[in-house]
């Protein structure tokens, strides 16, 4: 609970852009209780911790981040990139859940 009172509720509000669904993200959730969002450049581990529990009422074991450099792209006689990204892996405890779908 001390790492919902550290950051301010609006921050973490804004902190997860969205979860990743993919077929390597739902092969590590069913695997390792993990679950992927896309998060903002900037957040931090404790951020991204906090910001999970606060939004899905969950409690997580851990946090990995991964940097994700955005692919070289070519229109015309113009390159350019895609923007960078950054995926947080989060580590659930034994029990604990999140589930997508149940809201669409």
């Amino acid at each position: 609970m001390n790492a919902i009172v550290k950051h301010s509720e609006e921050r973490l509000m804004k902190v997860l852009l969205a979860p990743v669904i993919s077929e390597k993200a739902t092969m590590v959730a069913e695997k390792n209780e993990q679950v992927v969002f896309l998060v903002m450049p900037d957040a931090t581990k404790p951020e991204i911790k906090a910001a999970v529990e606060l939004l899905f009422k969950v409690q997580v074991e851990s946090v990995q981040v991964a940097n994700r450099l955005g692919k070289q792209k070519r229109t015309g006689k113009f390159n350019g990139r895609r923007n960078h990204t950054k995926r947080a892996f989060v580590c659930l405890k034994p029990g604990q859940e999140i589930n997508f779908t149940e809201g669409a």
